[in-house]
């Protein structure tokens, strides 16, 4: 509920090109109790006037000459944002006034004035207005509240993120880097594949993810030096699995993107990895682009079953193939975009390698 205080203190512009007028209203206002009244008779001053002071009421003579009242309306257009014209037209004509109202005046009023019409109308006026900015300052607050509020789920939705990699990361003192490298990588490439800014947030954060299903491999599987024994190797597998089984029923998009990588970055285009055997574009987009990145990094690594690959070798593998990575093994697309900016990944592992 707006006051009857608020309302006397509404600012008000009065535009007419006739000083009788402009006097007539501003003692019949002033008479009434307003006390913010500016007041003239040229309407080319009207829209910088109004962009500067922001009246809540203006009373628009329609008939003047250089510029008339519905030019100065369309002026005014300009400057409100939605479109609401806190006008009131003066018109002796009648035809006007429905052509006003159709150009965004709010109400009218006759000229010659009549007392009560003017007090009426301009008390009903500001009343709404003042409203409307009201409705429109607790609506600012509002959306204030909810980014705050976002962000805050951000910020957690990350410190999650964060505590659930350095876990795995404990178990392996390889991962840091790799993780972080792992980010890079899969940003960059969701970028160079014009996909939209959420999609690429999501992914640099959901990537280091992938592997957090090692925290349930045994250290004897996990840190052995050598080869795995076959039933070694299917406990090993199940990381992914387990990864998306502990990112899973969350309702943040991070962690809902991390179990989908979790679960699917070992699975290959032509059918051949596991844990489902997917094939194509069954497997999830952001997997297929975590996976090219997983392997560039894991060959230009030093492994306790292979040496660290420089970055000519590890490409030549990974497009032409050496038996145990395949061309097939990728997304067409996602292959073809590696081959033409695979200088990108020999900057983002020579820029995160301690």
């Amino acid at each position: 509920m707006i006051s009857s205080s608020n309302i006397l203190h509404g600012e008000i512009l009065i535009v007419d090109d006739r000083e009788d007028n402009v006097l007539l209203l501003e003692r019949i206002l002033r008479g009434a109790g307003y006390v913010s009244i500016t007041s003239t008779m040229d309407p080319r001053e009207v829209c910088e006037l109004h962009r500067k002071h922001r009246y809540d009421l203006i009373l628009l003579d329609l008939l003047m000459p250089d510029m008339d009242g519905f030019q100065v309306m369309e002026g005014l257009k300009e400057i409100e944002p939605g479109g609401y014209l806190p006008v009131i037209v003066i018109t002796a004509q009648p035809d006007y006034k429905l052509r006003a109202l159709q150009c965004g005046a709010m109400d009218f009023i006759g000229n010659p004035f009549e007392l009560a019409e003017v007090l009426a109308r301009v008390h009903n006026m500001l009343e709404v207005r003042l409203l409307h900015k009201e409705l429109h300052n607790c609506n600012d607050m509002l959306e204030q509240r909810v980014r705050e509020r976002t962000a805050d789920l951000h910020e957690s939705h990350l410190e999650t993120i964060y505590t659930m990699t350095r876990a795995a990361e404990y178990r392996d003192d390889d991962t840091g880097a790799h993780v972080q490298r792992i980010s890079y990588y899969s940003r960059e490439f969701a970028r160079m594949l014009g996909l939209d800014e959420e999609f690429i947030d999501q992914i640099f954060f959901a990537s280091p993810m992938h592997d957090i299903g090692k925290i349930g491999i045994p250290d004897h599987i996990l840190l052995k030096p050598g080869g795995f024994t076959p039933d070694e190797w299917e406990v090993m597998k199940g990381h992914a699995a387990m990864g998306a089984e502990i990112l899973g029923n969350s309702k943040s998009p991070y962690l809902m993107m991390g179990a989908e990588i979790a679960l699917n970055h070992h699975e290959r285009w032509d059918g051949r990895g596991y844990p489902n055997g997917k094939r194509g574009e069954a497997i999830p987009l952001a997997a297929r682009i975590m996976n090219i990145g997983d392997i560039y990094d894991a060959l230009r690594s030093k492994r306790p079953y292979k040496p660290a690959f420089d970055h000519l070798k590890t490409v030549d593998i990974i497009t032409r193939g050496d038996g145990r990575t395949q061309p097939e093994h990728f997304d067409p697309v996602i292959l073809a975009t590696f081959k033409q900016n695979h200088q990108s990944f020999y900057d983002i592992f020579d820029t995160y390698t301690a």
